[in-house]
C-alpha cells in the first residue's frame, strides 16, 4: 500500500446538520492523518472550478449553488490508499443509494445534498486542493 493524500470537503448540509465532527472521527479512527483543514465559505469561482468537470451538465448551476449556500469544512487526508479507502468509506453519490455504514449511506439525503466529497483520483486531489490550500498549508 501506498501513502497518499487525497481532498474531503464536508458540504454545507452536513456543516447545518452538525455533522462535521462525526465525518472527521470516521477518518481519524480508520487511521487517517488530517493534514490541513478548515472551514470557509466557498466562493462562486471556486465551486466552479471545484465542480468544472460537470460545467456542461444539466445540474452544475445547482450544484454551485448548493456548495456556496453556506460554511464548508475543507480538509487534505493522509494515509495508506487515501484516494480509494477514502472513497469506499464515504459511499454512492447518491445517498438513497449508499451502503448503510458509509458516511453517505448514514447521513446524506439525496443525490445533491450528500454531505461530503472526496476526490475520485490522484489527478482530481492535484487539481482540487490547490484550490483551497496553499503550498505552505500543506505541512
Amino acid at each position: 500500500m501506498s501513502v497518499e493524500r487525497t481532498f474531503v470537503m464536508i458540504k454545507p448540509d452536513a456543516v447545518e446538520r452538525k455533522l462535521v465532527g462525526e465525518i472527521i472521527s470516521r477518518f481519524e479512527r480508520k487511521g487517517f492523518r488530517i493534514v490541513a483543514l478548515k472551514q470557509l465559505r466557498m466562493t462562486r469561482e471556486q465551486a466552479e472550478e471545484l465542480y468544472s468537470p460537470h460545467r456542461e451538465k444539466p445540474f452544475f448551476k445547482d450544484l454551485v449553488d448548493f456548495a456556496t449556500r453556506g460554511p464548508v469544512v475543507v480538509m487534505i487526508v493522509e494515509g495508506n490508499s487515501a484516494v480509494d479507502v477514502v472513497r469506499l468509506m464515504i459511499g454512492s453519490t447518491d445517498g438513497r443509494k449508499a451502503a448503510p455504514g458509509t458516511i453517505r449511506g448514514d447521513y446524506a439525503l439525496d443525490i445533491q445534498e450528500n454531505v461530503i466529497h472526496a476526490s475520485d483520483s490522484r489527478e482530481s486531489f492535484e487539481r482540487e486542493h490547490r484550490i483551497f490550500f496553499s503550498k505552505e498549508e500543506l505541512a
